[in-house]
């Protein structure tokens, strides 16, 4: 039996359009884009077209996207430069935040360049609006915002546009970390102001290692990366070529097919929570269901003797889940997601997240070999 891949917040598989892609300019256009002759100005001509294809997606300038080797060097760079070039001198995150920009706010803390206030979470994951403004209000210091639009490990999602507002209205700067959201859910940047934004390649059906940040052009920063003049000065280093074409034509597809892929992967959701909550009563749903990501489910089992082999079990029997965040490490340290909202719960968490390549036979086979494990 082939296996059942529900981890898909971790990563999706490449899409075979995509890898076509890639490998025809692997093979044929070995060009230096930073070159003058004829094969740097024909491998140029592929990253412009490129960048074109996501400004064009996210409605904004094509001199406001650069390329990165992902997320995590996007919300990198957005955090430490906005501190280091902008002059912001204090950050409003979330607890919640992925370790890519926790680890970075802790890293900006410790440097004494800015201080890091946690907006408060209510019980079900999400920001609370309310704080959010309370804090802005308190101080007339330049502020960054940070908060990613949906939550990698619950999937509970922010309301991106009023978010924008409110930082508008107070002056402060708001970075959005939209890795999981990317091809998803349509973002309009002439419509949403938001100061920073991040994708990943890999979220949606296309290679790792490339990523993309915006960044508004009221923003004058300088390079994250020194080195040559590469991403118009802002980031050294040549061009991953073939990443960057697969990138733009997984996105391109991605926002194509969008409402079909959306409604397939609703329906695989949906039946896995209908025959969980009928198989399994006493697993509840972590976040809030009600607003979230309808790629991401996060299960909380109750406590069992076989709840830590949990992950194991579905590997061997062929399923693949997560606990904590994929990007941690092969070993399952737990989620600090989870960690934040029931501190002092024992019971266990898988996070099963879907694409529209998944089925409800999937589903069910889950759902029945679930039985044995718990």
């Amino acid at each position: 039996m082939s296996r059942i891949f529900f981890d898909n917040a971790a990563t999706t598989p490449l899409d075979p359009e995509v890898l076509a892609s890639m490998t025809e300019v692997m093979a044929k256009n070995y060009g230096n884009p930073s070159s003058i002759h004829s094969e740097g100005r024909t491998a140029r001509a592929l990253i412009e077209q490129a960048r074109k294809v996501v400004a064009n997606t996210l409605n904004c300038s094509i001199g406001e996207i650069f390329f990165t080797s992902g997320g995590t060097e996007a919300n990198n760079m957005a955090l430490k430069n906005s501190v280091r070039d902008l002059g912001v001198t204090r950050i409003i995150s979330s607890p919640l935040e992925h370790h890519c920009v926790l680890h970075s706010l802790d890293s900006i803390q410790a440097s004494g360049k800015a201080t890091v206030e946690m907006v408060r979470i209510d019980e079900k994951g999400s920001v609370d609006i309310a704080d959010l403004k309370a804090k802005l209000t308190a101080s007339d210091e330049k502020t960054l915002v940070s908060l990613m639009h949906s939550n990698n490990e619950i999937g509970n999602l922010l309301p991106m546009d009023e978010v924008a507002e409110i930082c508008a209205e107070a002056g402060a700067y708001f970075h959005c970390d939209t890795v999981q959201t990317m091809g998803y859910f349509p973002i309009d940047l002439d419509a949403t102001k938001v100061s920073f934004l991040s994708g990943s390649a890999h979220k949606f059906y296309g290679p790792k290692g490339i990523g993309f940040v915006y960044i508004n052009n009221d923003n004058i920063i300088k390079p994250y990366l020194d080195g040559g003049a590469q991403e118009r000065n802002m980031r050294g280093g040549t061009e991953n070529i073939y990443g960057i074409v697969g990138l733009a034509k997984a996105l391109e597809k991605a926002v194509a097919e969008r409402e079909e892929r959306a409604a397939k992967i609703k329906d695989v959701k949906t039946y896995f929570m209908e025959k969980m909550a009928e198989t399994y009563p006493e697993a509840t749903i972590n976040g809030n269901p009600e607003q979230s990501h309808f790629k991401v489910l996060s299960v909380s089992f109750p406590e069992s003797d076989k709840g830590d082999l949990l992950l194991m079990n579905l590997d061997l029997h062929g399923i693949s889940a997560s606990g904590g965040s994929a990007c941690s490490s092969g070993i399952d340290v737990g989620s600090h997601v989870i960690g934040h909202l029931s501190p002092d719960s024992k019971r266990h968490t898988v996070r099963f997240s879907f694409s529209h390549h998944n089925t409800r036979a999937e589903v069910d086979a889950v759902i029945e070999k679930l039985g044995g494990m718990l």
